[in-house]
Formats: C-alpha cells, sequence, structure tokens
C-alpha cells in the first residue's frame, strides 16, 4: 500500500507560479500512475494531472499548458508544477494512485490560494 503526504502550497499572486511536492511511502511506488487531485468543499475529487510509470502525462483542460506534473522514482517523490495559476485554482490539492485503490488512503492535502 501506498500513502502520500502532499507539501508545497500557498498563497500566491495571479499569474504566479508553485511546485507542488507529494512523499511517498510503501512499497512499489515505481509501479503506480500518480495522479493530482483537487477538491472544492462540497464537491468530488477532480483529476488534474496523471503520470504513468513510462512517463505518459494526461492533463484535465482547466490546467494544459500551465501544469506539469512529474515524478522521481528515486525518490518516491511526484511533482506538480504549477503555472500562469488563476484564482480558480484555489482549492486543496491531493496526490494519489490513477486509479484510486479501494480502500483509498487520502493525506491532508495542500492548500493553493491564488489571490491579488
Amino acid at each position: 500500500q501506498v500513502q502520500f503526504v502532499e507539501s508545497g502550497g500557498g498563497l500566491v499572486q495571479p499569474g504566479g507560479s508553485l511546485r507542488l511536492s507529494c512523499a511517498a511511502s510503501g512499497s512499489f511506488f515505481g509501479l503506480y500512475a500518480v495522479g493530482w487531485y483537487r477538491q472544492a468543499p462540497g464537491k468530488q475529487r477532480e483529476l488534474v494531472a496523471r503520470i504513468t510509470s513510462s512517463g505518459s502525462t494526461y492533463y484535465a483542460d482547466s490546467v494544459k499548458g500551465r501544469f506539469t506534473i512529474s515524478r522521481d522514482n528515486a525518490k518516491n517523490t511526484a511533482y506538480l508544477q504549477m503555472n500562469s495559476l488563476k484564482p480558480e485554482d484555489t482549492l486543496v490539492y491531493y496526490c494519489n494512485t490513477v486509479p484510486i485503490v479501494t480502500p483509498a488512503y487520502w493525506g491532508q492535502g495542500t492548500q493553493v490560494t491564488v489571490s491579488s
């Protein structure tokens, strides 16, 4: 079972950048596809980016061209580089496997706030 701890969020102005980190613990990290999700209060989680074990990437249309997902299997860590941030990106961001395995473990997430 893989568990995740997110970090790197914070307050940034519109148009600014942040880099989120996802530290994983457990076995077989390199075998999983990893995704970044975000969730507004009372809403379902949205998959915004995914990277497979072979490096194939996916991005939601809302973030395409602005966000870049990457991973370092030697460090058991995934990253999300977020550029050209918009106020609508203000959400809590989580990382997890893609697809979600059951039972799922969710970390605390990291808050991203985009405001002037």
